[in-house]
């Protein structure tokens, strides 16, 4: 894996990051970052809101600062809130809109530049097995990360001439925070294939191999990291 490694990340659970790199990284949450950074070890960090226009660029610019380059963007935000489709106001569509698609489209915009000029650019979205499966209660973000899954493949065929890779892993039912706000652990680990929920540990490798040079040939992808739940041969 290169040793210049830039995660954008709006929130994180659990210990999943790979030993032995330079990373900068970002939460929302000021604290949450610090915890994570003390346990680590980390080049930089930054809390920043990346719902914001201007936050993501400065982002990657002072992240290249720091790291005196960049080889690969991982980008992964918040998901709006739950509901269903009648009872979701038009701002709420459009705060959506921000939080999802449009961080991720002023990060990429801002950091190609830079990743073209790698030996191994890698570029990784982390979405949702609602891409491919849409779920209950989820309208804003199956649409939007559908919307982050079309941009991923678009610039995979747009960058592949520069060898910069561009996937995306489709998580299901990870032990995260951000799940036991959507209700009962214990009933969704029982509705599971393999009757448990993935560790965020088990994200992080699938991560990690598709940022590292064994991967090199694979892109335009969607990973699904879901134990089974997705319903397809797809």
């Amino acid at each position: 894996m290169s040793s210049r490694l830039n995660r954008i990340c709006r929130e994180r659970k659990g210990s999943s990051w790979p030993a032995g790199e330079r990373f900068n990284k970002s939460f929302v949450s000021a604290k949450v970052l610090q915890a994570a950074a003390e346990e680590i070890g980390v080049a930089g960090f930054s809390a920043r809101d990346l719902s914001q226009p201007g936050d993501p660029e400065a982002l990657v610019a002072e992240s290249i600062d720091r790291l005196g380059g960049l080889d690969i963007l991982v980008v992964n935000t918040g998901g709006p809130p739950p509901g269903l489709f009648e009872s979701i106001s038009l701002s709420g569509w459009d705060e959506a809109y921000q939080i999802v698609l449009m961080s991720a489209v002023r990060l990429v915009k801002a950091a190609v530049p830079h990743i073209r000029g790698s030996e191994a650019g890698r570029i990784v979205f982390i979405t949702s097995v609602s891409v491919r499966q849409p779920i209950q209660r989820l309208v804003l973000s199956t649409s939007m990360r559908a919307a982050v899954t079309g941009l991923a493949k678009t610039l995979s065929e747009e960058l592949a001439a520069d060898r910069v890779t561009v996937n995306c892993l489709a998580p299901d039912a990870i032990r995260t925070a951000a799940l036991e706000r959507l209700g009962d652990l214990t009933a969704r680990e029982a509705r599971t294939p393999m009757k448990r929920l993935g560790d965020p540990a088990e994200v992080g490798a699938a991560c990690a191999f598709l940022c590292s040079r064994q991967a090199g040939y694979i892109t335009g992808q969607s990973l699904g990291i879901d134990g089974g739940s997705l319903v397809g041969v797809h």
